[in-house]
């Protein structure tokens, strides 16, 4: 029998501590997986593209996930899929999630863990882009470090203003104008040109930037990314489709990923007046360490609803 889980059932079984605890371990001990996670990207004969990640793995967890997406922007919601969460064992699928829901857990969470060790203490936050992964990326920090009332833009100003009144924050016209009023900076949206540049910003500020996760994507300017600390999640990813490869700059142009600064192998932010920056790509192992904790929790509560695929 396959647990099939959607976004409400989601919603009911994760906690944003929980997520962020199992994302922290992630981060740490996924160099330990012997099998890479290969991120699989192709445009389509319509307004919109195909990613599948696989494998999820993680050392400890018997189990291995494929998540196939479609991006269409124009559509709402934009990214619309599946998670199919396996058995190490046999195979057998265990659950069917809603990628949607995870993807956002998973990626405005790690954002959040990404922002809250590098930005400085107390820094105000900016939101550029107020979906999902914002939203998530602050529910994040609320519980890491708290917020305070976020500068917020989005294209959309009714979806701005609602962002805004959510968490007691206010709208602003354009990305400078955030990175005028704020101290680290969250971008995630669709942009293919950069919303910031390096004149844009002053000493010491922090971005994270969600939105370059695929060719032609990019949020911020290669002066940018060269003047500042730059963290990714993975530095072949970076260079192939993320914000390096938008930029034109090479693997080697990250200083180091994430998963170092976690575990204690680089120090991060060394001076208070340097700027940082974290840019991910997303892995497959984050679907799984968020699809592993909703299936077990959901097998614990009795959520979700049960098929039989081969019946």
């Amino acid at each position: 029998m396959t647990l099939v889980l959607t976004r409400g059932d989601l919603e009911a079984v994760l906690a944003v501590e929980d997520c962020l605890d199992a994302l922290r371990e992630g981060f740490r001990a996924a160099r330990d997986v012997p099998v890479a996670g290969r991120r699989v990207r192709t445009d389509l004969p319509f307004p919109g593209t195909a990613t599948a990640l696989m494998p999820g793995l993680l050392p400890g967890v018997e189990a291995y996930t494929v998540k196939v997406n479609a991006k269409f922007p124009g559509a709402r919601p934009a990214l619309r899929g599946v998670i199919c969460l396996h058995s190490g064992r046999d195979g057998e699928l265990l659950a069917l999630l809603d990628s949607a829901t995870v993807t956002a857990w998973r990626t405005g969470l790690a954002a959040a863990l990404g922002t809250h060790a590098l930005a400085r203490p107390g820094s105000t936050l900016g939101v550029v882009g107020a979906g999902a992964q914002a939203e998530l990326t602050v529910r994040g920090l609320a519980a890491l470090r708290g917020t305070g009332a976020p500068v917020v833009h989005d294209t959309d100003g009714e979806r701005a203003a609602r962002f805004a009144a959510r968490h007691g924050g206010r709208v602003v016209v354009s990305a400078p104008e955030v990175a005028a009023a704020a101290d680290a900076v969250l971008l995630a949206t669709w942009s293919r040109e950069p919303l910031l540049r390096l004149a844009d910003t002053r000493p010491g500020q922090h971005f994270t930037s969600l939105g370059a996760d695929e060719p032609g994507k990019q949020e911020l300017a290669a002066d940018l990314l060269e003047a500042a600390l730059l963290v990714v999640d993975d530095r072949e990813l970076a260079a192939n489709m993320g914000a390096l490869a938008a930029t034109g700059l090479p693997a080697s142009a990250a200083d180091t990923v994430l998963g170092e600064v976690l575990r204690g192998g680089h120090p991060g932010r060394r001076r208070v007046e340097e700027r940082s920056v974290y840019a991910p790509v997303g892995l497959p192992w984050q679907d799984l360490a968020l699809a592993w904790l909703a299936y077990r929790h959901a097998e614990r509560d009795g959520v979700g609803q049960r098929v039989d695929l081969l019946a």
